[in-house]
Formats: structure tokens, sequence, C-alpha cells
């Protein structure tokens, strides 16, 4: 704490503990007041005193600016800082050594659409609709960019959307309510066009740009930090579309992964998504197929390392401009992604699934000077507890809606305290991505627990089994445990009005009847219209 302060609260005792509590809520401000302000140890007590009980009325330029950062599909083993020597990304491995890094990070929900809506809400799916992609995010939900408009900030959205639902291309969300609280706006709704990537601004004239998709968004988001008012803060979200498949990056990413050095998981196994000897032909698990890259081989996963050393190098970017506008010091920056890929492991595909490789995501946090540095952390944090931990870290009162925990403390390193388990789900079946009926999980710092509802699924024990080889929801010795969970499963469930009812087994997303038919806010709308459809 520095002397002023101590001073200051010697000589008001009486508001010791608003200064204790303002000083852990507003690091910022007293940096930005008692360092780079210049006067007498006397004029500066008086100035710290008139901002501490000035209290909530503090001017908006005086909270840190917040740069969300969020590749697509990107599972948090493909990192150097989490312990994968072969994928290189020194940019986000210096984020997490200068920042805290989360090692138990999960999406709550992994498939795009249903994280996207949790991580801006801070509610899960069943109670912001969003339990299934391509529905449309409604508009009366109260977002973390309407949150942070309303107390002053600059909001600005670059990359993937994917919460209008309907139709995705050509992708135009025009500016009001369906941006949910962004004004700065250079995104598309949902394309895969890597290579050629696709945005549209305030107009519906579509603009294509050839670079690859997360260069082109670094471009627009530069753009936005460099007509950065100075007395306003801002929030940023940089939506990245790669890693998705179709896996692959410009050649010279993809030449630093010779596929015959790829040294796969251990749990991976070869041909995932091509068809058994003697079955017929299909197409690869998943509507889009591989571009670049044979499916089902080691050429997938040196795609994925490639198309993740191209999103660092617009980390690194990014970063550079903060620094060269001075704003790094000022700016919170997260990395994050909306849910992995099992990329072979277990002989499985995409997302949608409780293992690590689908459900564990990277989750850093980052502010050098102002947040503690060098830290990993074995906390729990969700998708869910993003936008209640990052109204903390800017003291802002948190709607009594929002389901998450508060996590502000952690990233301050005051404690690694956090949840006791974070709750998975999925609520529709998706049989191209290998997922036969809705089911729910359970992740402790220990294991992870999955079930259907009428049946146990999966339980691994990962201290003891990392790559979750050994599933021991049928072996006698682990009954005990396995009843344990259940109970903890259904006491979270129940505890964040979760039900089986919410689940739908008709075959919703298959063959992109969401999103090639119409727009639907329920799942529940697109099956009435679709009776209404003869032949459909």
């Amino acid at each position: 704490m520095p002397q002023e302060m101590e001073q200051l609260m010697m000589t008001f005792p009486e508001h010791q503990t608003d200064f204790v509590r303002v000083i852990r809520t507003k690091p910022f401000l007293i940096r930005r007041r008692m360092i780079s302000v210049k006067m007498n140890r006397f004029v500066m007590v008086l100035a710290g005193l008139a901002i501490f009980l000035s209290g909530r009325t503090l001017f908006s330029a005086d909270r840190p600016n917040i740069l969300l950062i969020m590749p697509d599909q990107m599972r948090a083993s493909a990192m150097g800082c989490d312990g994968n020597p072969q994928v290189k990304t020194p940019h986000i491995d210096q984020l997490a050594a200068r920042g805290v890094h989360f090692r138990n990070t999960y999406a709550n929900v992994p498939v795009c659409c249903s994280a996207r809506a949790i991580l801006l809400t801070g509610t899960h799916a069943h109670v912001n609709g969003m339990i299934a992609n391509d529905l449309r995010l409604r508009e009366e939900e109260t977002t973390l960019a309407e949150l942070l408009a309303a107390e002053g900030y600059r909001t600005g959205f670059v990359g993937k959307w994917h919460l209008d639902g309907g139709p995705r291309m050509p992708g135009f969300v025009p500016p009001g309510p369906r941006r949910q609280g962004f004004a700065f706006w250079a995104a598309y709704e949902c394309h895969h066009q890597h290579f050629s990537p696709t945005y549209f601004r305030d107009t519906p004239d579509m603009i294509r740009i050839q670079k690859f998709e997360p260069e082109a968004s670094c471009d627009f988001a530069l753009e936005f930090l460099r007509t950065q008012p100075k007395d306003h803060p801002f929030f940023l979200a940089v939506q990245l579309g790669p890693p998705h498949n179709p896996y692959g990056a410009p050649a010279k990413y993809m030449q630093q992964y010779p596929p015959e050095r790829i040294v796969p998981p251990k749990n991976w196994q070869p041909g995932s998504g091509l068809p058994a000897r003697g079955q017929a032909k299909k197409k690869p698990a998943g509507a889009i197929l591989n571009r670049n890259v044979p499916a089902g081989g080691v050429e997938e996963i040196a795609a994925y390392y490639a198309a993740i050393t191209a999103i660092d190098d617009q980390v690194g970017r990014l970063v550079q401009t903060l620094k060269d506008l001075n704003l790094e010091q000022e700016t919170i920056v997260v990395f994050t992604s909306d849910h992995g890929d099992m990329l072979g492991s277990h002989g499985l595909r995409l997302k949608r699934k409780p293992y690590d490789e689908s459900a564990r995501v990277p989750g850093i946090f980052c502010c050098p000077g102002q947040l503690p540095s060098g830290r990993a952390v074995s906390t729990l944090l969700s998708h869910v507890d993003l936008a209640p931990t990052l109204l903390g870290l800017l003291g802002l009162s948190i709607p009594k809606k929002m389901q998450g925990d508060n996590l502000a403390a952690v990233v301050r390193g005051e404690t690694e305290q956090g949840p006791e388990a974070v709750l998975l789900q999925q609520f529709v079946t998706y049989l191209p991505d290998n997922v036969p009926a809705p089911w729910r999980g359970i992740v402790t710092q220990r294991y992870t627990y999955a079930r259907f509802e009428n049946a146990p699924w999966l339980l691994f024990d990962r201290r003891n089994d990392p790559d979750e080889l050994h599933n021991l929801v049928a072996d006698p010795m682990f009954e005990t445990l396995r009843l344990e969970l259940d109970q903890q499963l259904a006491a979270l469930m129940k505890k964040n009005g979760d039900s089986w009812s919410f689940n739908n087994s008709e075959f919703t997303e298959e063959g992109g009847g969401l999103y090639k038919t119409g727009t639907f806010y329920r799942i529940e709308d697109y099956l009435n219209w679709k009776k209404s459809q003869p032949g459909r």
C-alpha cells in the first residue's frame, strides 16, 4: 500500500473500512491519482480523500479498459503456457506470464452460440434462452456491453458474432438492439471463410478482405483502438474465426508444423470422423469439410496448431498497439475461447462434449502493473463467471440475475478460492457431432462426471488420469464416488434452475434447420413452424 494511503487511513480512521474496500476494488484509481499526478504529499493526501469519499461518482475515465480476445474452437491444451511444447504461442504465453492463468477454465455449454450468450449475459443457457446453435439472443437480455455502455464505456465488437440467429449469410446485423450494446461494429454473423472473410459495418454493404481472418479482424480492432477518445474507457471484444475447422492457415504458418513431427495426445485415435471399414462413405463429422488437409490424421492437428500460431501473432499486434498508445497498464486483456475441439481425441471430433478437449478453454487475465503477474491457479472458472468477474474488477454492481461467481479477488491475487464445481450442459442431440442425447455434467477440482437423463455416462479422475483414458463410471470401486457426484450435479442443477425438461431430443440442428429456414428465439418456435410446412 502506498505510504500516502497509510497516512490517509491514520488521518481519517472512521473511513478505514471504506479505504480498504476501494484499494481492493479500484487499484487503477490509486495508481492514476497517486503515481501519475505530481504533487506534494499533503495535497496528494487531500486528493486521495476526495477520490475515496466520492465512491461511485468517479468519472468513467478512471476505470480500466477491457479487451476480450476470443478465438473460435480453441482448446486450452493448445498453448505453450498450458504445457504443450509443440504449439508456438509466445504472445499468449506472455499474457499468462504477466497476468493470471486460470488452468481450469470451462465452457458451460461447449458450443458456439450458447457459449457466447453465457459469456455476455452471465447467465446459463436455459436462462438466456440460447440452448442451441443459431437461435437469436433475445434483445431484452442484459449484456455486459450494455452495462458498460451505461457506465460511459465505448463499446466495440469485431469478428464472429453468431448471436443473431436465422440465415448465417450474408450476415449483416443492423445497428440497434440486436447488437446487444455494442456501438463500433466490424463483424459477421457466422461463416468459416478464413482466407477471404466478409464483414459488415453499419450498412448492408458487404466488405470482403483478402487476408487470413485473424489478421483482417485485428486490422479492425486496431482501428478501434487508434480512434479511442482519451477521456473514455472502452470494452472491445475481438472474436476470431479460426482455429475452427476447416483447419488451415497461411503457408508461412503451415510450414512451421510438418505433420510427421506432430506427436498427438495419448488419447488421440486416427481416422476420427471417417467411415469404418465396410461402411458407406460419408463426410467427416461436422458440417464443414476440410479444404486444406485430409480428415482424421495428424495433418489436422498440424493445421490447427498453425492457425493458433497465426492467431498468436495477432495477439502480439494488439498488445503492442496498447503499448504504443500508452494503454497497456490501463487495459485488462482477457483471453479465452467459446469451446474446444476434440480433434481426434477419443476418436471424436469438434465440440458439445464434456471431455477436456471440448470443454476446457483458455482463461487468462492480464494487466501489467495493475494485476499480479506470473500466477497460474487451479481455481475453477467458467464462462458464466466472466461477466460478474469483470464487473467486480471494475468496482461495478453485479445484476442479481447473473448466475456466475465474481472471482475478482482471485484475479487480484487475494485468494485462490472459487466455485466447488462447474455446471456443464448440452440441451439437444446432434448426431453429426456424436451427441446421441442431451446430457449434464459437473467438473470439480479433481473429477469430471457426466450423465444422460436416464443413465450415467462418464467419470474421470483428472488428477490421476489427465488424458481421461479410464472411464470409471461403471467401476464398482467408484460407485460411492459416482453417487456423490450425481448428488452434487443434481444440487448444482437445482441451484441454477436447470431441469432435464429443458432438453429437446428432436433433430433441431441437423441439416442446419435453425439457420437455413428462418429466425427463431426458441426451439419450440422452430418446431411449430416446421409442422406448419408440408414436406419438411
